[in-house]
């Protein structure tokens, strides 16, 4: 944008899914409007590098997931972002030595068997760990584990049942060939954003809103809040008036840990490409990976939970180091000389996430829909974290914008 204005009708802070969602809302409305963002990019959490010239890399979310109800579809289609259906490799396992046959329909049997359980208990209305669901000495509940850190950055134990049930999964999961990343900042192209605008301050005790920003004071009728739930629990962007409830909402829907890496694959063009491979079944201390992803001289790294806390605290090159020598231990030690780090995402340690997406503590599964209520009509909170069924998605962040819009209109009285 030209120039930072120092009063506008709405401001919205956070030029991720949920932020430009808004944005996009408000366009035609006959109001002025601000989109704030701390880093210098729009996407938030969707973020796709060119890891090298034959590699295109998502950071951090890859995924059309609940594609047949997914609003990033039509934006894809709109935008002429180009849409693979093929279907994911997620339960497909590329060597039988790694994860023979029969082990593979045992484990995805105890799976299924798993959210039987989940779905009969969650009817009871009592909000436990999901954890208490798993069989005792089942031998397959460390991988089933490791699959609860893949769907929500946490170990089972500390996972809402509720919030683990209440989730809308139709099962069908898309990717962006150009990356998923790459539609959302193209999705942000020509909308009016402050970049490097990091909010610190929202005093809301004035007839107007004052935000205290890294570019200037900037005062708004309106407020839209799509950070991530960490920011606010640890009160990096502060209120005035203190809102407690929404801190102690976001303290309760944490933001879990997974980070993606991707190593550069020289040579080895008999493996299958878009497969999966997983290996040591018996912990959750594992990760999955992709061989070949859209037939890119690549293998994709996939980890999650406090395995990914751990590998993350190691520093810089850890997790691809980890992934080489997962690798290796599946395949075999002469593909070491074959790999080379290209890229890994350390959500934990960026500041302006602090993990990679929402998760409710047990009980805390109602916490979602007070953190989504506006204050005074005048905040407007959406993000991944406020949905109640497509949470922890770009598209339900994008989603929740949209509401958060329609909400800050309605008190304008506006459509």
């Amino acid at each position: 944008m030209s120039s930072f204005p120092s009063s506008i009708d709405i401001a919205i802070i956070g030029a991720g899914a949920a932020g430009l969602g808004a944005a996009h809302a408000l366009q035609d409305s006959g109001v002025s409007f601000v989109v704030l963002e701390a880093r210098d990019r729009v996407g938030g959490r969707a973020h796709t590098v060119m890891a090298a010239p034959e590699v295109t890399f998502d950071l951090g979310c890859g995924w059309l997931h609940s594609a047949d109800r997914n609003s990033f579809v039509a934006v894809a289609e709109q935008l002429s972002f180009a849409i693979d259906k093929s279907r994911p490799p997620w339960r497909d396992q590329a060597y039988e030595a790694a994860f023979p046959r029969a082990e593979r329909e045992a484990f995805l049997g105890a799976l299924e068997a798993f959210f039987t359980r989940t779905a009969e208990a969650a009817k009871s209305g009592r909000d436990t760990p999901a954890s208490v669901c798993l069989e005792p000495d089942n031998r397959w509940n460390g991988m089933i584990d490791a699959i609860c850190t893949y769907l929500n950055g946490c170990e089972l134990d500390q996972m809402s049942l509720l919030d683990f049930e209440a989730y809308e999964d139709t099962e069908l999961n898309w990717r962006v060939r150009r990356g998923y990343g790459a539609l959302v900042a193209a999705y942000g192209v020509g909308l009016p954003v402050a970049l490097n605008c990091n909010v610190t301050l929202i005093d809301h005790s004035d007839t107007r809103i004052r935000l205290t920003t890294s570019q200037g004071t900037l005062t708004a009728d309106k407020v839209i809040v799509t950070v991530p739930t960490n920011l606010i629990a640890d009160e990096a962007i502060h209120f005035t008036p203190a809102l407690p409830a929404k801190i102690e909402a976001a303290a309760g829907l944490p933001l879990g840990l997974d980070n993606k890496v991707t190593l550069a694959l020289d040579g080895w063009a008999h493996l299958p490409q878009d497969s999966g491979m997983r290996g040591r079944s018996h912990t959750a201390r594992v990760g999955s990976f992709q061989l070949r992803p859209f037939g890119q001289p690549c293998i994709e790294g996939f980890y999650g939970g406090s395995f990914a806390r751990e590998i993350e605290a190691a520093g810089e090159g850890a997790l691809a180091a980890q992934a080489i020598d997962d690798v290796v231990a599946l395949l075999g030690s002469d593909i070491r000389n074959s790999l080379k780090p290209l890229a890994e995402s350390r959500w934990g340690a960026d500041p302006f996430a602090r993990g990679a997406y929402s998760h409710a503590r047990p009980g805390h599964a109602d916490k979602r829909a007070v953190l989504a209520a506006p204050v005074d009509d005048r905040l407007f909170f959406a993000g991944e974290a406020t949905p109640s069924d497509f949470f922890s998605t770009a598209h339900g962040a994008r989603d929740s914008g949209e509401r958060a819009a329609r909400e800050a209109l309605s008190s304008l009285g506006k459509r």
